[in-house]
């Protein structure tokens, strides 16, 4: 019999901290990464279009990124560096429209557009017949796909390098053709200043045969109840789907590389599908900032301003910098300032404590010369005693305080013992273990029932009980008197 060395399972921490301490690729470090986020409040609809924003960004963004409301801007670049963000994407809502903000981190440049309509992807699938949405699409970057961004002005130049930065670049003589299967299609129209953003499904499929050849060449089952004969499913007209019918031999590739996908061979004649995953929208560039989310004004689709209101803008943030980097010095000096004065004080204070106790240390040495002393129980004797002092002052003015008080409102001398808290006696330990009784404190009235509930204490009670008693067993012997009384009348009447 072979024995078998039981496979010991590793605990979730270690192998969290293995794949942490795994070297990341060169090429997945080098790739652009990118933050979706939403900034402010925003409706339902447009969250879950920041979500189906981060499936098109996908694999290089934070799929299950949470943002809270006290996060800043700040927060993410301070964060971005470690992680190789590259890009910030941030959604906006206001009273006239929502806005999508595409930002380069960690100092700009930052574009604003406006959605003037946008579905989401679950809607846009949801009208599709055929479905083509699956995990391992999302596992590598999109094929970015440009269309009427080339034309003059800065503008349309930094759009450009914008959403090309937003995704790896491809290099055509190692890219492996089954990594691409998504598409993104960004197509600018001139007339209306808009650009339509569309987010597609590549699929590749045999090209010039029939539905029924192209199901057996992908080993699927056909469904021959219909036939007789299964030379009527592969020769029957009438067999294409509706994209098939319309088919452009313009979309008729030759593959250099086998695919995954069955049917797709090395040198044969493929047909290229694509499908609509979703969302859709429709974008205009209204502004362009140097900065991140500040800085001046590149581009403005809305307003146009003069070389001079430009200049006075720009002399004024000027200004406005200048003045926030002297408040910045300023306030540095100040806390630097602040520290060394509270550095003095505390050497001032120790100083003050030291001389102190050498006082105590003198006094005590001239009272009891013979006597050791300790340093450290004089300084605790010191802030005892200095404690006590303080106590019994606020106590005294306390009490003045009172009395004053007492004296306006009511208009009479208040009694003597009303106020005098600090006068109270205050109770020694006598060294005794356990709980000792002892006489409660009560005033006159309380007095006087405590005395009257103690026997032997008060004559007069004594005397008292004593006559009752007496009456008591007077009145018993009296009782016995009568009834001998009446028993002896009744004998003499019967004789």
């Amino acid at each position: 019999m072979v024995l078998r060395r039981r496979k010991i399972k590793k605990s979730k921490a270690v192998r969290l901290n293995i794949a942490k301490n795994k070297l990341v690729p060169e090429e997945e470090a080098l790739a652009p990464h990118s933050f979706v986020i939403h900034r402010g409040i925003v409706t339902k609809q447009l969250l879950h279009l920041t979500k189906d924003f981060r499936k098109v960004m996908e694999p290089f963004t934070a799929s299950s990124l949470k943002v809270r409301k006290k996060n800043s801007v700040k927060d993410f670049v301070s964060v971005a560096g470690l992680l190789h963000v590259s890009h910030l994407c941030a959604f906006t809502c206001t009273e006239r429209s929502q806005y999508l903000k595409l930002c380069r981190l960690p100092r700009g440049p930052t574009l604003t557009f406006r959605i003037h309509n946008y579905s989401l992807a679950g809607d846009v699938v949801s009208l599709q017949r055929k479905q083509l949405v699956f995990r391992k699409q999302f596992q590598h970057a999109p094929l970015v796909v440009l269309n009427g961004l080339s034309g003059e002005g800065q503008h349309l130049k930094l759009m450009s390098s914008m959403f090309q930065n937003l995704f790896p670049t491809i290099n055509l003589t190692k890219v492996n053709l089954s990594t691409i299967r998504r598409c993104l299609l960004l197509n600018y129209d001139p007339v209306t200043r808009t650009i339509d953003f569309r987010h597609y499904a590549i699929k590749v499929v045999p090209a010039g045969v029939s539905k029924g050849v192209k199901k057996l060449l992908q080993n699927k089952i056909p469904n021959l109840s219909k036939f007789s004969d299964i030379s009527e499913f592969m020769t029957k007209s009438g067999m294409l789907s509706d994209s098939e019918a319309e088919d452009d031999p313009k979309s008729h590739v030759t593959l250099p590389q086998k695919l995954a996908s069955r049917g797709s061979q090395i040198a044969e004649k493929s047909a290229i599908r694509v499908m609509e995953l979703g969302p859709r929208m429709t974008l205009q560039l209204i502004k362009v900032e140097d900065g991140l989310m500040d800085g001046e004004v590149l581009f403005h689709d809305v307003y146009k301003k003069t070389d001079e209101e430009k200049e006075a803008i720009r002399k004024k943030r000027e200004a406005r910098k200048k003045l926030k980097e002297k408040r910045k010095r300023e306030q540095e000096m100040n806390k630097k300032r602040k520290e060394k004065e509270k550095e003095e004080h505390k050497l001032k204070s120790l100083e003050g404590m030291d001389r102190k106790r050498d006082q105590v240390m003198e006094e005590q040495q001239k009272r009891q010369p013979r006597k050791k002393l300790n340093k450290k129980m004089l300084e605790t004797d010191v802030l005892m005693r200095k404690a006590v002092l303080e106590s019994n002052d606020a106590a005294r003015n306390s009490d003045d305080d009172d009395a004053e008080w007492y004296r306006k409102e009511v208009g009479e001398e208040p009694e003597k013992d009303l106020f005098d808290s600090h006068n109270e006696r205050k109770r020694r330990f006598n060294g005794s273990s356990g709980n000792s009784w002892k006489k409660p404190k009560l005033d006159k009235q309380h007095s006087e029932r405590y005395k009257k509930m103690l026997p032997g204490r008060n004559k007069n009670n004594d005397r008292k009980n004593s006559k009752t008693q007496g009456k008591f067993s007077n009145s018993r012997q009296s009782g016995k008197g009568s009834q001998q009384g009446r028993s002896n009348r009744g004998n003499r009447a019967r004789k």
